[in-house]
């Protein structure tokens, strides 16, 4: 129960931290999570520090109190990076929803433009190397001219194109390492400079200083198309890699596009168009048909039908009048309304989605731990094992022993791609948890996600879950008094309660226009009923439980009890001065899809479990009808964590589904918690999923969904695993070529991120 007391009750000192996620520049591959996340660290107040490569942000919490961010940024720069602190801006609405940002793309064009520069120079480099030692080449110059002072010429004109390629184009890789150096650190880009560099060096001396080398007694041999050719694959996949890894965030970026720019808004009796940031609070807003909705807000007058499909992924169009809530981001489809604007930017319904999506597609599975933690000490390891790769062939590599141990120690350097490994899980939560909002799912974590592929038992609250949550009253039945005294007095007790089957009591005495008297005494028992005190009579109100606390039986309404209650209905007794005088049949029709979702749940191995608080004849009625595998009846609110509990002693991962405050602490008290997006804020806020269509199809589309990018993420890491495990000792060995290496290496990464990119082909 630990985890429900935390999540009902936060403690003060909890209560003083901060959540921030910012963005870090010069993160160029998994080691630099591991250092930035140290470096965040160390700052006192900081708690919870989550770094992720694909985002390439910070996720942290912070005790204002102790520390600021500027602390961080300041800490964060000593290790080599840049982290980008939020902007203090004065605009008519602080919380509006983030816009689409610019730097990404400078980046990608700068990319680009190093890539086509390094491609112009590294052709003439690859095809004067592949063809410099055929005859037919040779013949194309003079006679006189001998071969040593070709093969001179040549290596010059190498040298000259290759040069740019090294210094402009690979720029970013020499810059990256030298400031590694400094901290006494190593990622991907040392690697990549200290091979090309390595390779540069020798052809420079080889070129320029050739007595240097033939001093020794060794042939002098170039790299310059290894050293170009390297760089610009490298380039080539980064690139690649950086263009999927924007595909993977397109999620966010189809939410942001659902907001409108301008809006009609009416102020001092005339209508104007205000942009977007400039609405406030309580604006009444005109919308025509076609016209996208600006902001959350209630309707006061007018007529039309909604699309809430981008929202919550309901095809049909919802009807809505004056009183009903309109969402920000949907379409109005035919009829023109005014509503008044009741939330804006992030406390908006998109701005809430948008927030649980980015935080997600920030966070880290529990499967991403161990590839972290190998791709902290890869890069160190690997340079030892090109060093040691070196000495080796140096000693057993006879005629040209240099030659070969300079070649297979870049190889090793080229091969090496944690770059792979840091992507492989990120990259597919993003795309996952983006493909859940686009179909009203809402993921609160990369832990949720990783969780649910798991579950193996299903607990689903009946009420607003399985059924409608729409109680209505079926059937009376009476004796010793008229019906419409008994529907008056249950009517005015259940007038004080908020219950859902309260609700439908009063709602059906209204319909009958009875008018509703006011108890002298009320006490609300949960679970069972009501006691009252009402015209100076003891009135109770309840279930069957209520009236066996007061040694009450039902007598000669034992036999419609039966017959109802196996039909599926809820029974609701009324007793006056200690005699039960009547009873109300209610019933809440089961939704069209609970049956068909359950049967989903069921065919992939998932045990379903309904809780409810009616008697075991309605609760068995029900079972049987929906196909779950148990039930549990007559359950209290402050037993169903205690129901979870029990599944979890056996060994069992267990959801909860439920929509409810009284469902908040088995929500809290389950593997993964899913919060129907009709329920109140509390069971939301308690929940891992939330689902924005209250459908039991979601919870099945969840677990679908996360079972698909769970089996993506295995799959990505596999690779990049396998890849690392035979390509380095390939190297080693002589077996691979640099520039093959190179190639490689760029498509390890590049693959991984697409293959995280067709989650979104799922069809849910």
């Amino acid at each position: 129960m630990d985890k429900v007391n935390k999540t009902l009750v936060d403690s003060p000192q909890e209560n003083t931290l901060q959540k921030f996620s910012l963005p870090v520049e010069g993160m160029t591959c998994a080691s630099c999570v591991a250092r930035v996340e140290k470096a965040i660290g160390k700052v006192e107040g900081v708690k919870n520090v989550a770094v992720n490569f694909a985002t390439e942000k910070a996720n942290f919490e912070l005790d204002p109190s102790k520390a600021d961010l500027s602390k961080i940024a300041e800490i964060v720069e000593d290790a080599g990076y840049k982290i980008k602190l939020p902007e203090k801006t004065e605009t008519a609405q602080p919380e509006a929803l983030p816009e689409e940002k610019e730097e990404d793309n400078a980046f990608y064009k700068a990319l680009k433009k190093d890539l086509l520069f390094a491609l112009i120079l590294t052709v003439p480099v690859f095809i004067i190397s592949m063809t410099m030692d055929f005859s037919w080449f040779h013949r194309m110059f003079p006679a006189s001219l001998s071969h040593e002072k070709l093969m001179d010429y040549i290596n010059k004109i190498l040298l000259i194109l290759t040069t740019p390629v090294v210094f402009i184009s690979g720029k970013r890789f020499f810059t990256i390492f030298y400031n590694n150096l400094k901290h006494f650190a190593a990622d991907m880009n040392s690697l990549v400079a200290i091979g090309t560099g390595t390779a540069y060096i020798y052809s420079l001396i080889a070129t320029l200083f050739p007595d240097m080398i033939t001093s020794s007694g060794s042939t002098p041999h170039v790299y310059y198309d290894s050293t170009a050719v390297i760089i610009t694959l490298i380039l080539t996949g980064r690139f690649l890699e950086n263009r999927a890894k924007r595909k993977t965030g397109s999620a966010i970026k189809k939410l942001l596009e659902l907001k409108p720019k301008t809006a009609a808004v009416r102020r001092n009796g005339i209508e104007v168009t205000v942009k977007i940031d400039e609405l406030a609070l309580k604006d009444i807003v005109i919308v025509r048909p076609g016209e996208k909705i600006p902001s959350d807000g209630v309707i006061k007058e007018g007529l039309s039908t909604v699309d809430e499909s981008m929202i919550t992924g309901e095809a049909i169009p919802v009807e809505k009048g004056p009183g009903a809530r309109v969402i920000g981001g949907t379409i109005n489809k035919n009829g023109s309304f005014e509503f008044e604007i009741t939330a804006l930017g992030k406390n908006s319904v998109l701005g809430q989605i948008i927030k649980y999506v980015e935080e997600a597609q920030g966070s880290k599975a529990p499967i991403q731990k161990l590839a972290d933690k190998i791709a902290s000490v890869f890069v160190p390891a690997v340079v030892l094992v090109a060093f040691l790769t070196f000495i080796v062939w140096l000693i057993i590599g006879g005629d040209g022993a240099f030659n070969l141990a300079l070649i297979n120690f870049v190889a090793v350097l080229i091969i090496a791609c944690p770059c792979a490994l840091g992507l492989a899980t990120p990259t597919a939560i993003m795309v996952g948890t983006g493909l859940g909002a686009n179909h009203g799912i809402l993921i609160k974590n990369g832990e949720s996600l990783e969780h649910a592929h798991k579950i193996n038992v299903i607990v689903l609250d009946k009420t607003g879950t399985i059924t409608e949550g729409k109680p209505s009253v079926t059937d009376i039945i009476t004796h010793e008094i008229s019906e419409d005294e008994l529907i008056k007095t249950a009517s005015s007790v259940e007038s004080r309660s908020e219950h859902p089957l309260a609700q439908a009591v009063v709602d059906y005495a209204k319909a009958r226009n009875i008018t509703l008297g006011n108890p002298e005494s009320f006490k609300n028992i949960p679970g069972h009923g009501i006691q009252a005190v009402i015209g100076g009579r003891a009135v109770l109100v309840g279930n069957e439980k209520l009236m066996r606390d007061y040694s009450l039986k039902p007598g000669k309404f034992q036999e419609d009890f039966d017959r109802l209650s196996s039909l599926g209905k809820t029974i609701i007794f009324i007793a006056i001065d200690g005699g039960i005088k009547g009873l109300f049949a209610i019933e809440d029709p089961i939704k069209s899809t609970s049956k068909d979702a359950i049967r989903k749940l069921k065919s992939m191995g998932i045990k379903v479990v309904m809780l409810t608080g009616d008697n075991r004849k309605t609760a068995e009625a029900i079972a049987r009808r929906i196909g779950v595998d148990e039930f549990r009846a007559e359950i209290l609110p402050e037993d169903k964590a205690r129901e979870i509990a029990k599944y979890q002693k056996e060994g069992s991962i267990t959801a909860m589904v439920g929509d409810g405050i009284n469902d908040a602490p088995a929500l809290a008290q389950s593997d993964v918690g899913i919060a129907m997006g009709s329920g109140t804020d509390v069971a939301i806020e308690t929940a891992d999923i939330t689902l924005l269509k209250s459908d039991l199809q979601g919870a099945v589309n969840s677990i679908q969904l996360s079972k698909r990018t769970i089996r993506t993420i295995k799959q990505n890491l596999f690779w990049a695993f396998i890849y690392n495990v035979l390509g380095i000792p390939l190297a080693a060995l002589g077996l691979l070529n640099p520039m093959f290496a190179a190639l490689a290496m760029s498509f390890s990464s590049v693959s991984v991120v697409t293959n995280s990119l067709r989650l979104r082909g799922v069809k849910l």
